[in-house]
């Protein structure tokens, strides 16, 4: 499961840049990486997994601007072509599970 945070949030003042800021801060600390220029993701082992991180995104959400939450599985996310430039760039490794016992 891929969950994707696209957000468009307002930097007219400090109190917005401050905002932002902390918006795109939290989101990192809790794994996720930047795609594209507001466009982040994560990769979640579970569905029960992606719901805790939905969750946490949730909370973070400042009070103006735009936030988009995106889930898919790993067969869908694994149909995305990327181009830099005219190059093609394959898709890096999904992220190994880690269990514990």
């Amino acid at each position: 499961m891929w969950l994707f945070v696209f957000f468009d949030l307002p930097v007219g003042t400090k109190k917005e840049m401050k905002a932002a800021a902390r918006f795109r801060k939290e989101i990192m600390k809790d794994g996720f990486t930047m795609m594209q220029f507001s466009v982040y993701i994560r990769h979640c082992p579970s569905g029960e997994n992606a719901e805790v991180h939905l969750k946490r995104v949730n909370n973070l959400i400042p009070e103006k601007g735009q936030v988009s939450i995106l889930r898919i599985t790993d067969k869908q996310y694994g149909e995305i072509i990327n181009y830099w430039g005219a190059i093609e760039k394959p898709l890096p490794p999904t992220p190994q599970q880690l269990e514990l016992f």
